[in-house]
């Protein structure tokens, strides 16, 4: 699924209607698309619906959204922030036959009609502006999205009184009080669908109903923050118009999570899916090894091998007996060194399906990383936490590496890497950023984060659809490395191997936390939902 930039998404857009497909139809087909997500979600038979309607296009949306939620049995008022003639306008026209309420804002002294209306308005749909928002929103446009978040706000306070108990059992939690529900149309009505900016104005949504593709801003902050639930909706722009295949940018989706699983033939046997060497840890943080290995465990490899202190190997064995531990020899404080990286067998590594994970808790490592990464050829290769650390005091230190090893920084790493500031990154178009140093490393960047960024080295980048506070936890990153590697060791090419990989474990949180919670999810339990993961994308 591509990622539009409001460019190539007007691109699109012309290079449809070029193909045959008018506008009208566009329109009818996106309208008829948000009903559809509404009513998936909500029974509207008699429910209060009100379409906030912008002069555009986007505006013709929501009139035949409304259109279409009116035949369902709501009952309907379109505000207009601007007047339509009936004339030239067909949409306009049909909810009119139909006896759908339309009022203008000029009409409407000190807003007192819609506010009247949004205090009893179940579902409120934006169709004011959509994704053409680039500058902050002033005039009567903005005294009007005043009224509808103060309107709003005060409806979601009423409805909370109105259902409040007078008997209140101290001891059972009740439920959360009802509150209308906030549809946009293609994006919340100030967002920057490139930026992610967000106007001040904009009305937070529930859901965001966007077509064709979702847009950049969509998951960019804090924009992102007020689109809700997002649904893309084909509206008729064929995937195949060279506007849209020239995109660069995807979405990772279920679709292509399926297609990219590595086979399991049922005769195979543990050396057919694979071997991951794993190494890590030290004496403060020996959980390390143990989170990258159900990682890797619960992914699927046929064997996890385990590179640990000898300080700490017994411990570590005794959490996770399903590994198998290499006897390196220690430094003097309990780490890993050079003597370690000498003891190990290339041949060993480079036999059968192997990959290579280097980095999570290996602390002050530096000789270890600098010694094994000279020990050319090296199977396939994940760099992680101090791993990377360890490489950013090396100079030319991508040039040590495996071609299209994976990379996998949170944004104080990927700054690290880069030799700048966390705040220059930060100044940074995010997915840019981590495009650009794919590019200049000649490595698999997955640029960690809410909406995390996997880039390859010949501009492949897909963005991962999660941003979820269960995946805010710490030893959640040593996980995700772990199913990278044993996705690599699967025999999967490093870019599927990082964003089926970053797939894998954001869906596995999802369960986690509609099992358990948003909160207080620990690592391992992420890693313990994985085989759910697989098994929901290979039903």
């Amino acid at each position: 699924m591509k990622i539009f930039t409001t460019a190539e998404m007007a691109a699109a857009e012309q290079a449809a209607v070029a193909a045959g497909v008018s506008i009208a139809q566009l329109m009818e087909n996106a309208g008829k698309a948000v009903a559809d997500a509404v009513l998936a979600r909500r029974d509207v038979a008699g429910q209060r619906v009100t379409v906030l309607v912008g002069p555009g296009n986007n505006g013709g949306d929501g009139l035949v959204a409304a259109r279409y939620l009116a035949q369902a049995g709501a009952d309907v008022v379109c505000y207009l922030s601007r007047a339509r003639q009936a004339e030239s306008d067909a949409n306009y026209a049909q909810i009119l036959e139909m006896g759908v309420l339309a009022l203008t804002a000029e009409l409407d002294q000190r807003f007192r009609v819609l506010h009247h209306r949004l205090n009893i308005t179940d579902i409120l749909i934006d169709a004011l502006l959509g994704t053409g928002v680039t500058r902050p929103i002033g005039g009567d446009l903005a005294r009007l999205l005043r009224q509808a978040q103060s309107g709003m706000a005060e409806r979601q306070q009423n409805l909370a009184v109105e259902n409040a108990s007078r008997l209140v059992a101290v001891t059972e939690i009740p439920p959360a009080p009802p509150r209308p529900f906030v549809v946009a149309v293609d994006c919340p009505s100030g967002l920057n669908c490139d930026s992610g900016a967000l106007d001040p104005l904009a009305l937070t949504a529930d859901l965001t109903v966007t077509f064709a593709g979702p847009k950049r801003g969509h998951f960019l902050f804090p924009g992102a923050a007020a689109c809700g639930e997002l649904v893309t909706a084909d509206i008729g722009i064929a995937p195949d118009l060279p506007a849209v295949q020239g995109i660069q940018l995807a979405l990772m989706t279920a679709a292509q999570a399926r297609a990219w699983l590595p086979p399991r033939p049922i005769d195979g046997h543990k050396g057919v899916f694979g071997k991951a060497f794993i190494f890590a840890g030290q004496a403060q943080y020996w959980g390390a090894p143990v989170l990258a290995a159900l990682g890797a465990l619960r992914s699927g490899v046929g064997l996890a091998a385990l590179g640990v202190p000898q300080a700490i190997r017994a411990t570590v064995a005794a959490q996770l007996p399903e590994a198998t531990y290499l006897p390196l020899p220690d430094e003097a404080e309990g780490t890993l060194g050079a003597a370690a990286a000498h003891y190990l067998s290339t041949e060993e590594m480079l036999g059968g399906r192997t990959a290579l994970l280097l980095g999570p808790g290996l602390g002050a490592a530096g000789d270890f990383v600098t010694e094994l990464l000279a020990r050319a050829p090296l199977p396939p290769l994940v760099v992680d936490a101090d791993g990377l650390n360890a490489l950013a005091r090396l100079p030319q230190w991508w040039q040590r590496l495996p071609a299209e090893s994976v990379l996998t920084p949170h944004p104080g790493e990927l700054a690290r890497l880069l030799g700048i500031s966390l705040a220059e990154l930060k100044a940074q178009d995010r997915l840019a950023a981590t495009q650009a140093a794919a590019t200049q490393w000649g490595q698999v960047v997955v640029h960690k984060g809410a909406y995390t960024v996997v880039a390859a080295p010949d501009g492949q980048t897909a963005l991962l659809p999660y941003a979820h506070s269960a995946l805010s936890v710490g030893g959640s990153g040593d996980v995700l490395a772990g199913i990278i590697v044993s996705l690599l060791a699967q025999n999967l090419p490093p870019f599927r191997a990082a964003c089926l990989g970053g797939y894998l474990h954001g869906a596995a949180a999802l369960l986690a936390a509609q099992a358990q919670g948003p909160a207080g999810l620990l690592a391992r339990e992420i890693a313990h939902h994985i085989p759910r993961a697989l098994s929901s994308l290979a039903a």
